[in-house]
């Protein structure tokens, strides 16, 4: 999820800390274009990190809607795909930034 904008993990984010604050999970996101570019890049298999590898791909590019191959690896390095999809992923973020610079 984000929080103000700022991946964070929900797993070990206590709920009485966040009121007051802006929180975005992967329902906030479902009209997102990651979403459709996820499934075009093949970039989820098993679904399980698809939530996660989005919400922080989603911040990457708000706060930077070019970035380049080494930001992206190091925005998305705290999600963990056991698939192995992560060039995929890396082409979906790409995708994406790209379809904003020709719009």
């Amino acid at each position: 999820m984000q929080l103000d904008g700022v991946p964070v993990l929900s797993c070990i984010t206590l709920a009485h800390t966040v009121g007051g604050r802006e929180v975005t999970t992967i329902e906030g996101l479902a009209e997102h274009p990651l979403v459709d570019a996820f499934v075009e890049s093949d970039a989820l298999q098993c679904g399980f990190c698809t939530p996660g590898q989005i919400v922080s791909a989603a911040a990457l590019l708000e706060a930077r809607p070019r970035p380049e191959r080494a930001e992206i690896k190091q925005a998305m390095a705290g999600n963990l795909c056991r698939c192995g999809t992560y060039p995929k992923i890396e082409r979906a973020i790409i995708n994406v930034a790209e379809r904003s610079r020709e719009s």
